[in-house]
């Protein structure tokens, strides 16, 4: 497995000091172990109840104490692996900071110290000599054999398992970016709320990983529903995402193709930038999984790096997968700031190689209000497949976006009068068009009514548009998106073909 490869380079290399960040520590040691018989070198470990010890033995001095077991390892000539667990809190004291350092810097072939714990992210007086690693969430090899052997221990005992293969797949998915014991919990805990185990349960795996990954306010996994036909507009953006729908087949790499990698949509708020990424996850059939940047950063130097890779890592695990960050601008505009000690630009500059090298499988829908504060380098080519940009409705859209509030609404577009509103509302943004229906119904059941035509241009003459209160930054917005972005509303392909044609200036 990739844990395994990974630690077992660090250690043939002759690192000296790493720090793991992990969750899972059963199968941290399982990786640890096995990484350090394929070099060769016998593995001790530490924990401040039990000392040192090596291969289940335990040291015959005292070592319970984190300066008296780094002095013993000192002492220890031959080759090892020497894994401390949770030592971060010891990191305050200076003499057990010392006894690493010099153990880093000392001439010590073979011999290499793991720190565990809830981060990889390294002390100050640390940096330069001590490596940081993530042990990755387990991917589908390693998840699938999990679920099959829990279900299978369930059907022994008698339980009710009612899941055919489709179903054990989407409980597979539903567990990916979960470590074992998490994923292990998920499926008893389901199975034995009802006694029994059905695809029901799956919804409810998928709901319990939704409140696991909103712990650190990183990560959220967001209910979808609806599809692309739900969207009123924005014609070419939606073309764009169908032909791009099955690229994450096998049969399409087999054609020679790269899974799709993501889109920039910018333009004016209250347009369907939003809505799409939820559209786009429904239809697709994946999960949608949020991404807060202003929750990444921490307090400590390197934390906020680490959590930020730790985010993408089981966003990773998750694939296939959409990733969504919503105003990407508010959380990577900083990136040029000194304030900070230069965390907000290592942070924009880990999510910038992310954005070049990520594997396959993870689609990335950033959404974006304020293009002038985006670093340009996030603008490169490469780091999207396409930017689009969303302006107002033009009248057949505006028309579109009501007749699809109202049907939402079990009321029947043909009954009202959808030329004269469009008419009505020109420069109204689609949430805006949304907010009239819905102040129009307020005002029919006040009155003990059905609905009517009137009733929606009643609200609409009575709102003042975005477009109006803030004239000048849709404008900059129009003007930014000439020759850089291609418009995602439009008739036919000849117009998405000319949009990409008069974009120079993207580079």
């Amino acid at each position: 497995m990739d844990g395994i490869r990974d630690l077992r380079l660090l250690l043939a290399s002759r690192h000296p000091l790493i720090v793991a960040r992990m969750d899972d520590e059963t199968r941290f040691m399982s990786f640890a172990r096995r990484a350090a018989e394929l070099c060769g070198y016998p593995v001790w470990t530490w924990s401040v109840t039990l000392g040192l010890a090596r291969d289940g033995n335990a040291s015959q001095v005292d070592t319970q104490d984190p300066k008296k077991a780094l002095a013993f390892v000192r002492q220890l000539q031959a080759p090892g692996v020497y894994v401390f667990h949770d030592l971060r809190p010891h990191l305050g004291d200076p003499v057990v900071v010392r006894h690493l350092k010099e153990f880093a810097l000392e001439e010590r072939p073979g011999q290499t110290i793991l720190i565990t714990g809830p981060d990889a992210s390294v002390p100050e007086e640390l940096e330069g000599i001590a490596l940081p690693w993530t042990l990755e969430p387990p991917a589908r090899d390693e998840v699938e054999p999990l679920v099959r052997a829990t279900i299978a221990d369930l059907t022994q005992r008698g339980l009710a398992v009612a899941l055919t293969d489709g179903d054990v797949a989407e409980m597979v998915t539903a567990c990916l970016g979960l470590t074992l014991p998490e994923i292990e919990r998920l499926i008893l805990r389901q199975a034995i709320d009802d006694q029994k185990l059905d695809a029901a349960d799956v919804e409810g795996i998928a709901r319990a990983k939704a409140e696991l990954l909103a712990d650190d306010g990183v990560l959220q996994l967001v209910s979808t529903s609806g599809d692309l036909d739900d969207i009123g507009g924005l014609d070419n953006l939606k073309r764009w995402l169908r032909l791009r729908s099955r690229g994450f087949e096998p049969a399409a790499k087999d054609f020679g193709l790269e899974p799709p990698r993501g889109v920039l949509i910018a333009g004016v708020p209250g347009c369907g930038k939003s809505l799409t990424a939820k559209c786009v996850a429904r239809s697709w059939s994946m999960p949608l999984v949020l991404l807060d940047p202003g929750s990444i950063f921490a307090m400590y130097v390197g934390e906020s790096e680490e959590r930020m890779r730790t985010a993408l890592h089981t966003v990773e695990a998750m694939a296939p997968v959409v990733l969504w960050i919503d105003e990407i601008e508010k959380g990577f505009s900083g990136g040029s700031s000194d304030a900070d000690a230069g965390t907000a630009r290592r942070v924009l500059g880990s999510f910038l190689r992310w954005l070049q090298e990520r594997p396959g499988g993870v689609f990335l829908i950033a959404t974006c209000n304020d293009v002038d504060t985006l670093p340009p380098e996030l603008l490169r080519r490469g780091r999207f497949d396409e930017v689009f940009f969303v302006d107002l409705p033009d009248p057949l859209e505006r028309s579109a976006i009501v007749g699809l509030h109202l049907r939402r609404r079990h009321r029947d577009p043909a009954t009202f009068d959808l030329a004269a509103l469009a008419d009505a509302s020109e420069g109204f943004t689609g949430a805006e068009l949304e907010a009239a229906v819905v102040g129009a119904l307020y005002r029919a059941f006040a009155e003990g009514r059905e609905l009517v035509t009137d009733d929606v241009l009643a609200e609409i003459r009575s709102t003042t548009p975005l477009s109006r209160t803030r004239a000048e930054t849709v404008a900059a917005l129009r003007a930014w998106a000439q020759g850089r972005a291609t418009p995602a509303s439009g008739g036919g392909e000849e117009e998405l073909v000319r949009g990409e044609d008069r974009r120079p200036g993207y580079a």
